[in-house]
């Protein structure tokens, strides 16, 4: 199985007919991913490479039926985009769009946690998530993902993400599902939603959760791990020499003080039976060992 998306979610891409919508949308579609409508309210009424452009996402919903969108539009114009797919009844939502002032995302995600109880946020300023041979939503790459299991992934770094992937593929190691979760200070699905979805999916037998500095969202985790997770799961935590006080990459990627660094994470997660890597071929190295133990 996969988690959030398969091979049947329809999905809406808010920005098809801008320059990176369209690389990322037609991309998306290529893989096999059911993209079946764009929306753009100066464009309604012509398509993109045979994918008709709506008004809005209301019209675009009504008229097929998805229940995913896509998220490809400036930061200016993002959380709008989001809250109008929430508003037409949208479950589930990958934005890609980065550069979000971190104020507005938390009110937009207050908005959908009080308004729209029903609707999953992915991102912002996140890689999106593929589900290999099922569905892709978002800017990772297809090639680097192997179809058939048994793990699943989920990162806050998008490079890591990719790297995951590709140590896993290359060893002949399929994944289920692989979430990049972003690195924002304000996620809309954070590593716990990821770990409770596949602690809940039968086919996966094995969870990679890649971190980084800052926050305190793996502490979160290992928690969480500790106390609901059977499964094996192997972390690896970027930013083991960052400075404190300077951001590394991510808006959330900063410590402050003591909080946030990458060696209380590691020992927190092992503290919770994690097996800590010290870097991703380590923990792609980790992850088959586990693999090969599995029953």
């Amino acid at each position: 199985m996969s988690i959030f998306v398969d091979e049947n979610t329809k999905v809406i891409v808010q920005g098809l007919t801008g320059g990176q919508g369209r690389f990322h949308g037609l991309r998306n579609r290529d893989y096999g991913t059911k993209v079946v409508a764009g929306t753009s309210p100066s464009k309604a009424g012509t398509d993109v490479d045979g994918v008709p452009i709506y008004a809005n996402m209301a019209e675009a919903v009504a008229a097929t039926g998805a229940t995913a969108s896509f998220v490809v539009v400036p930061p200016a114009g993002a959380c709008a985009a989001i809250m109008e797919a929430a508003q037409a009844g949208i479950e589930f939502i990958v934005c890609i769009t980065e550069g979000i002032p971190a104020q507005d995302e938390a009110l937009t995600y207050a908005r959908l946690v009080q308004e729209f109880p029903g609707t999953r946020l992915l991102g912002p300023n996140c890689p999106g998530i593929i589900s290999p041979g099922k569905c892709n939503i978002g800017i990772t790459s297809g090639d680097i993902a192997l179809p058939g299991g048994p793990v699943g992934i989920v990162s806050r770094s998008g490079t890591l993400t990719y790297q995951a992937l590709y140590e896993l593929s290359s060893q002949g190691i399929g994944q289920t599902t692989c979430v990049g979760i972003g690195g924002d200070p304000v996620p809309g699905t954070n590593f716990i939603d990821c770990l409770e979805a596949f602690q809940a999916d039968p086919e996966t037998k094995a969870i990679m959760m890649i971190g980084e500095i800052g926050g305190s969202e793996e502490e979160r985790a290992a928690q969480y791990i500790a106390d609901y997770v059977t499964k094996p799961v192997v972390s690896y935590v970027a930013g083991v020499t960052a400075p404190p006080g300077r951001k590394m990459g991510h808006a959330g990627a900063i410590i402050s003080g003591s909080q946030g660094t990458a060696q209380a994470k590691m020992d927190a997660l092992r503290a919770a039976g994690v097996t800590i890597a010290l870097n991703p071929t380590e923990a792609g190295n980790a992850m088959i060992e586990v693999v090969k133990n599995l029953k």
